[in-house]
């Protein structure tokens, strides 16, 4: 049974930065696409950001770009996204997922495993 564990979210002033984690216990972490995910109060969860299996291809959603980046260690067996210029409706929890590689065209399904979420609030 695949693990993932996120960290590192918290309260920030809007404006400011946070580095979330995402912890896979799994050995065979270089096989699978990572995706970013995030779901506010009252709102359906919806898609952040995605890495490929070999870190080469990286999308995210409009709402972000330009701001997050996501990235992986695969020696850790982990993920990250990199949050900066935060504004509050970057407010959510947030969580990473994980699926096989080349599953799905669409980077946003297919994930078979999910994180417990990590809270982010971003003040105004």
């Amino acid at each position: 049974q695949v693990q993932l564990v996120e960290s590192g979210g918290g309260l920030v002033q809007a404006g400011g930065s946070l580095r979330l984690s995402c912890a896979a216990s799994i050995r065979t972490f270089s096989y699978y696409d990572m995706g970013w995910f995030r779901q506010a109060p009252g709102k359906e969860r919806e898609f952040v950001a995605f890495i490929s299996w070999n870190g080469g291809s990286t999308y995210y959603a409009d709402s972000v770009k330009g701001r997050f980046t996501v990235s992986r260690d695969d020696a850790k067996n982990a993920a990250y996204l990199q949050m900066n210029s935060l504004k509050p409706e970057d407010t959510a929890v947030y969580f990473c997922a994980q699926r096989p590689s080349g599953r799905y065209a669409n980077i946003a399904v297919g994930y078979d495993y999910w994180g417990q979420g990590t809270q982010v609030t971003v003040s105004s």
